[in-house]
């Protein structure tokens, strides 16, 4: 009896392990990843489980056309153990309505299965009106969101392997700068996305400094055979922290000064700019004086020139200059523009 439930927890495990395509898993990693698991078993026995066992039971694929042998999930195959609830269904479809703003549909096309399942589940509930939810809520990303950036599907499953298992990568990346292909050996240290990019953190052949590499101009990707080069010390973090995605101008924060009309008070007082912010109305005014602690970067420079004149801003100085030549800039371009229509 004991031998039976073994090797019934241990098909589960191997189940587990075995990636949808187009990843896959060969072999020896897979024996290696059971016996990390507490599964001993020999390549022979491995063999016979997936090739006789499972696959006869479930949709699991073999590439043969080399050794080791690769194995992987048939890329629509749907498995829910345990069963999907009602909660997590709902909140499986409103996840899903965020995360198409924010991530490629490569990323997204990660979990769509899951999204598949619960929307399956939520139609066959017509009795109870559940059914109609997901027609009836949305998520709207805060401020403008563009298209996020088009991303191959072999280059996000090579790199996110790399990252996990801490492998180099060889890539082809399209420069922005000199706008040429250049060839790198990557050490992953990590993933960020922010508003429509994924970048991917690493450094570059024997160097230690972080460098962002946009996701979608990596035109190739191949796990290399050099050796992995661990950063040590690195916080992702505090990498964050430090401005890296933030455009810091300066290390210590500043106190913003402003004043702000009705609808840029109201919008303030429910989502604060800074756990420091403080609202004080003005005397014969509507408008109310702004105080915050922020941090010294262009995120907060670029979100005071969106408020337009909504906002006045009163300090620090040097922003309250950057902002006054910003819109002199603005208005003399709509000048030249109305000039040129003139002379038609």
């Amino acid at each position: 009896m004991s031998d039976t439930r073994d090797t019934l927890f241990r098909y589960l495990t191997l189940l587990q392990l075995i990636p949808r395509y187009p990843k896959k898993m060969s072999t020896p990693i897979l024996k290696e990843k059971l016996a990390e698991r507490g599964f001993n078993i020999d390549t022979r026995s491995l063999q016979r489980d997936l090739s006789q066992k499972l696959s006869t039971q479930f949709p699991i694929g073999c590439d043969d056309s080399q050794k080791p042998y690769q194995w992987y999930f048939d890329r629509d195959f749907q498995c829910q153990l345990p069963a999907l609830d009602v909660p997590s269904a709902l909140t499986l479809v409103l996840a899903e309505e965020y995360l198409k703003g924010l991530l490629p549909p490569v990323v997204v096309g990660q979990l769509s299965p899951h999204f598949t399942d619960a929307r399956r589940l939520l139609d066959e509930m017509n009795s109870n009106g559940l059914s109609q939810w997901a027609r009836k809520v949305r998520a709207i990303p805060n401020g403008k969101a563009l298209i996020p950036a088009a991303l191959n599907e072999m280059t996000w499953q090579i790199v996110s392997q790399a990252l996990l298992e801490q492998k180099p990568v060889d890539v082809v990346y399209l420069s922005r700068t000199s706008k040429t292909k250049k060839h790198f050996t990557l050490h992953p240290q990590g993933l960020v996305s922010r508003h429509s990019v994924t970048y991917l953190l690493a450094t570059v052949d024997d160097y230690d400094d972080i460098r962002q590499f946009a996701m979608h101009r990596i035109e190739t990707a191949a796990l290399s055979k050099a050796t992995w080069r661990p950063l040590h010390g690195f916080d992702l973090d505090n990498y964050i922290a430090g401005g890296a995605f933030g455009y810091l101008q300066g290390k210590a924060p500043v106190t913003l000064v402003a004043y702000v009309a009705p609808q840029v008070a109201w919008l303030l007082s429910e989502t604060p700019l800074s756990e420091t912010q403080r609202l004080t109305p003005l005397s014969d005014s509507n408008w109310q004086q702004l105080e915050a602690e922020v941090p010294d970067d262009q995120q907060t420079l670029w979100w005071l020139m969106a408020m337009g004149a909504n906002i006045n801003l009163r300090a620090p100085a040097a922003w309250r200059e950057t902002l006054k030549a910003n819109a002199e800039q603005v208005l003399a371009h709509y000048q030249s523009t109305l000039v040129a229509q003139e002379t038609y």
